[in-house]
């Protein structure tokens, strides 16, 4: 007989990993990230090749507490990408001075 997941258990926070954001439960994979793959049009088999210790399943998961969390992880991802947008112009400046 196979064996059942409780997909609740394959997504957690950890404080001491990526801030306390949601990971994939056992890696340091960050929903986030898998998101950003997803919404640059990689797909959930393209993505479980790139990240190769995933499972298809833990992809699946990953894009299923996106989508139920869609506006926190879009704020977060957005938020990132605002921080390196400020860190590159600070360090385009300092080349400069």
């Amino acid at each position: 007989m196979a064996t059942i997941t409780d997909i609740g258990t394959l997504i957690n926070h950890n404080p001491e990993i990526h801030g306390d954001c949601p990971i994939i439960a056992g890696t340091g994979v960050t929903v986030r990230r898998i998101a950003i793959w997803y919404k640059q049009g990689y797909s959930v088999e393209e993505i479980a090749e790139q990240i190769n210790h995933l499972s298809l399943a833990q992809v699946y998961a990953a894009l299923i507490y996106y989508h139920a969390n869609r506006e926190d992880i879009d704020a977060d991802i957005a938020a990132e990408a605002a921080e390196a947008e400020r860190l590159e112009k600070l360090h385009q400046t300092e080349k400069l001075s």
